[in-house]
């Protein structure tokens, strides 16, 4: 089974969720969630994280936590195994309590609109479950860091950071005035449901644009083994075609508009698409669509006749 891809770096930011085994429950009541939070705590003590966001609800959690130490696995080792060891004392239980890896998506740490998304998934989360009714206000549900975004600087836990949430929802202050206007924005959010922007956190590994993706191949050194899950292999592989190209381009001193216009059999275009086949994974249809080299049969035939005339 393909693994869950793990980037760490100093700084890095994840959404990451976890269900119970077999989807059952984790938090028997609410001493079991008082219980998780303990534990956080205490990861991120040990581990100087930072949670941006946070919801518990019965059968899985969700977090936005902030990584200064690049310690992501470490952490969730730590913090997962001990409220484990802690709940199965509690409830004298034995054996796994979560199914599975967790989900951790890379959250693009340069650009904060990417985690107020993060963050509004989260928060939002039990309004989309159906557990705050049609009416009551968002902060009903107490499991989650949105009621502590409400309050007073002085009654929330010391690893929770609201400012660059607040921030990205252009509110910088901390007066009654300015929570209350977090509180409106939310609301009007929750009626809109998040569209397009709440669809990228429930699939895919990293959430974020073009560049951002360029970084994190970068951090992978270009390798990312069969193991790991086929939509990741595809995009980091599809960045690093696009590399290929792009140095091949400035080698002949061409611009996409001439890759364009330029006829299918020029030694440049076949001098690329050769390098593209022996550099990456990128099938024959992708590399003629690129490089405008007609069919992939016609490639196919070009790179033979090309291979052995020139032996």
């Amino acid at each position: 089974m393909a693994r869950p891809l793990r980037i760490q770096y100093e700084g890095a930011i994840y959404h990451v969720m976890n269900r119970g085994d077999r989807r059952q429950a984790i938090f028997d009541g609410d001493s079991d969630r008082t219980l998780f939070l303990e534990t956080l705590a205490a990861a991120c003590t040990r581990t100087a994280w930072q949670v941006h966001a946070y919801c518990l609800m019965s059968n899985h959690f969700h977090l936005a936590v902030e990584t200064p130490r690049g310690n992501l696995v470490a952490g969730m080792k730590w913090l997962l195994g001990t409220y484990t060891m802690r709940f199965n004392r509690q409830h004298r239980l034995t054996g796994h309590l979560f199914g599975g890896r967790y989900k951790a998506q890379a959250i693009d740490d340069t650009d904060s609109h990417y985690l107020r998304i993060a963050a509004d998934y989260v928060h939002l989360n039990p309004a989309r479950a159906g557990l705050v009714k049609a009416g009551s206000p968002l902060e009903d549900y107490a499991w989650s860091s949105y009621p502590a975004y409400l309050a007073p600087a002085r009654r929330r836990p010391a690893w929770l950071r609201v400012d660059r949430v607040l921030g990205e929802h252009g509110i910088s202050g901390e007066t009654a005035r300015d929570r209350r206007e977090f509180s409106q924005r939310m609301e009007a959010r929750r009626v809109v449901a998040g569209g397009d922007e709440a669809a990228k956190l429930r699939e895919g590994w990293r959430v974020g644009g073009d560049a951002f993706l360029s970084r994190l191949l970068g951090k992978l050194g270009g390798d990312l083994k069969e193991h790991h899950g086929g939509r990741e292999r595809w995009e980091t592989e599809e960045e690093k075609a696009r590399s290929v190209m792009a140095e091949g381009l400035a080698r002949a001193g061409w611009d996409l508009d001439r890759l364009r216009t330029e006829k299918k059999a020029h030694p440049v275009k076949i001098k690329i698409a050769r390098e593209l086949r022996a550099q990456t994974t990128m099938s024959l249809k992708w590399i003629t669509g690129e490089l405008g080299m007609g069919s992939w049969s016609y490639l196919n035939h070009l790179l033979r006749t090309n291979a052995e005339n020139s032996k």
